[in-house]
């Protein structure tokens, strides 16, 4: 891999790993940071792979907004976790996005479930999954005692998890392995 493809590769890892400190810290992922790592990812996509590189960009910062839009809608997802996610879409394409917001799904379970386990919330986290499968089956929006306005909610930064799964997926380029 040269030079250039490396540093094209490293802009996403600390650009999420930027934005995962930040969530871990304050639990908000300010838009200077979305919109600007947007704006960066496009214009690194553009210029060194020109055309294509903008289309790839444009259709991974699209397939990230429309994917998770359903879970913000329901705010069961931050805005800044949705706009963190469009940002990685430009930074790194449809096809590594797919792969980097499966990891970023299986992290932030793992999390959730060390942090239900940890708090001794284990009936409860049962108990709302089941209202959102009946929510889910029924058509209708789960109700707020499910959702990130629920101050009780226990709440995973899917910032980090986006961090960590973009951390990982560089160093899989860089060994050959992703």
């Amino acid at each position: 891999m040269g030079l250039s493809k490396q540093v094209v590769w490293l802009l996403p890892a600390l650009f999420a790993a930027i934005a995962g400190f930040t969530d871990w810290r304050s639990r908000r992922i300010p838009n200077w940071l979305t919109v600007g790592g947007l704006g960066l990812g496009i214009l690194v996509n553009s210029v060194t792979r020109g055309w294509l590189g903008a289309k790839d960009s444009l259709l991974g910062a699209g397939l990230g907004l429309l994917l998770l839009l359903p879970f913000v809608l329901m705010r069961s997802l931050g805005a800044g976790d949705w706009k963190l996610m469009g940002a990685l879409g430009a930074f790194l394409g449809p096809s590594h996005l797919i792969t980097v917001l499966f990891a970023t799904v299986l992290v932030a379970g793992v999390m959730a479930l060390v942090l239900v386990i940890w708090k001794g919330r284990m009936r409860q986290t049962l108990r709302n999954i089941a209202h959102l499968l009946a929510a889910a089956f029924s058509f209708h929006l789960p109700g707020p005692e499910v959702s990130l306005d629920n101050p009780e909610a226990l709440k995973v930064p899917f910032g980090v998890a986006a961090a960590i799964a973009v951390v990982l997926h560089t160093a899989g380029r860089f060994w050959g392995i992703a």
